[in-house]
């Protein structure tokens, strides 16, 4: 592991995520309510979502949906990605199952949401099917979580919090690539240690995509972004805020993602001009 120091000399490529209708002009995030489907409630409604990560909001559920995850790329790599939904506090009036081929596998039972735990997939195994529980009063009900795609082995769960990270796979880092909120080019500056997590300073010299406004410009004549980011302790799914994923040195990087485009194995295009 690269200490502060050595880390603030090298050149990184960094990828990131943040967790944060009707869907959001991006498709990432869904928002609908159960009144669309009074007087049809054997219909089922397919919802889409092709980000790697968003929310859902279902409110007065009644009848059915269907949220297909399906992230924007080809690739076979895709398939060893795992989805985790971590539901709200406030969520109810619903059982969640997996779908594969019209057979459903409980996943989460209403009861069982307002505990807000983290619950993973492999993507693999279905679509979600979201079906309304039978109440007298749907008013105060409401279906709500966050999802997030990660690679099989960052997925939570008892056996891997506070085990350590390891470093990003080849085939993680060309995925992260692509489903990751923010891909920049740049290098640490600074990491303090707080109690749960390191907080990291970054100098980005190239910012190829971010989805919310963590790395700010130093101005029209400066081509560089400054920004905080957060890099776990112990390993799992975390929602909310930009946390560190991989950040491989940029050198490397380079190196991966040409054998991968000779091979014709890349997930999507990046310009690295």
């Amino acid at each position: 592991m690269l200490t502060p120091m050595l880390a603030s000399l090298l050149p990184l490529f960094l990828l990131f995520r943040i967790s944060f209708c009707q869907y959001s002009s991006d498709q990432c995030s869904w928002k609908g309510s159960g009144l669309t489907h009074e007087g049809h409630t054997r219909d089922v409604e397919q919802v889409y979502l092709r980000c790697s990560q968003g929310s859902l909001e279902w409110l007065y559920p009644t009848g059915a949906i269907i949220v297909n995850l399906r992230p924007n790329m080809v690739s076979p790599a895709t398939a060893r990605l795992s989805v985790c939904i971590k539901p709200s506090a406030e969520s109810s009036g619903t059982n969640i199952y997996l779908d594969r081929n019209g057979k459903l596998r409980l996943l989460l039972p209403e009861q069982d949401q307002a505990q807000g735990k983290v619950h993973c997939f492999g993507i693999q195994e279905g679509a979600l099917f979201i079906e309304a529980v039978p109440h007298m009063d749907i008013s105060r009900r409401i279906t709500a979580f966050q999802y997030e795609l990660v690679s099989d082995r960052h997925k939570a769960g008892p056996h891997l919090l506070g085990a350590s990270c390891q470093p990003c796979s080849d085939t993680e880092v060309l995925l992260a690539v692509c489903t990751s909120d923010f891909v920049a080019r740049g290098s640490i500056r600074k990491v303090d240690q707080e109690e749960e997590h390191s907080s990291v300073t970054v100098e980005i010299s190239h910012l190829y995509r971010q989805k919310t406004h963590v790395f700010v410009s130093g101005g029209v004549r400066v081509r560089t972004w400054t920004g905080r980011i957060k890099m776990p302790l112990e390993c799992g799914v975390r929602f909310g805020e930009a946390w560190m994923g991989c950040a491989p040195r940029y050198k490397d990087f380079l190196r991966l993602y040409h054998e991968a485009q000779q091979q014709g194995t890349n997930p999507c295009h990046v310009d690295t001009n």
